[in-house]
């Protein structure tokens, strides 16, 4: 079973639907004990950086995710839940992220052609190809929405680039913690099997 974690963002049944697709059973909650119980959790979310932790916090969800990632339950992070991961954005300046992850969230800068935010398909590249892409050619396209951007503070744990008026990373992995900048629900074929294989990853230790 997935539990996607609610903390009233934007999305959340987008990927709940993508998940029943895959025939997979989800549980929409922010329950403790049922977040710490499932197979693998997925933190999803549109919307601000600021918001969004300040109901993380309220909600009492910032132990919880914290304890998953140490209990080694396939996590992963989709756009604003990738964001929340890292230590600050200049989304919201003086708010802590999770700081699960090192790096920060940056907004991507303007320039002739590429309008912010970034709305619409853009292709990857793997400069570490991770367990998320297993199947998924280099150079096939995914679906963004965002106005931020990550530059992780370790390189070592970017699996995916996407070129947008800078150079993003797109998605990472460390440990059982994954993350992806761009929305595999909204991605088709490609983001259905992004989606699988994180589905198909055990709990670290077995």
């Amino acid at each position: 079973m997935t539990a996607i974690i609610d903390y009233d963002a934007g999305n959340i049944k987008s990927v709940e639907k993508a998940l029943l697709f895959l025939g997979e059973q989800v549980c929409v909650t922010r329950e403790r004990e049922k977040i710490l119980s499932a197979d693998r959790v997925i933190l999803p979310g549109v919307g601000s950086f600021g918001k969004a932790m300040e109901r993380i916090r309220s909600y009492g969800l910032e132990d919880v995710i914290k304890e998953i990632v140490s209990r080694g339950t396939p996590f992963l992070g989709i756009c604003l839940g990738l964001q929340l991961l890292f230590e600050r954005s200049e989304e919201c300046e003086g708010v802590a992220g999770l700081g699960i992850l090192r790096g920060e969230i940056i907004r991507i800068p303007e320039k002739e052609g590429g309008k912010v935010p970034q709305i619409g398909w853009n292709s990857l590249r793997y400069p570490r190809k991770g367990r998320l892409f297993e199947g998924v050619a280099e150079e096939s396209y995914v679906y963004f929405v965002h106005s931020y951007y990550l530059k992780a503070g370790e390189e070592n744990i970017v699996t995916a680039t996407a070129e947008y008026n800078t150079l993003i990373h797109a998605s990472v992995e460390k440990g059982n913690v994954f993350a992806c900048q761009f929305h595999p629900e909204k991605s088709s074929e490609t983001g259905l099997k992004i989606l699988r294989n994180f589905i198909e990853i055990q709990k670290e230790g077995k």
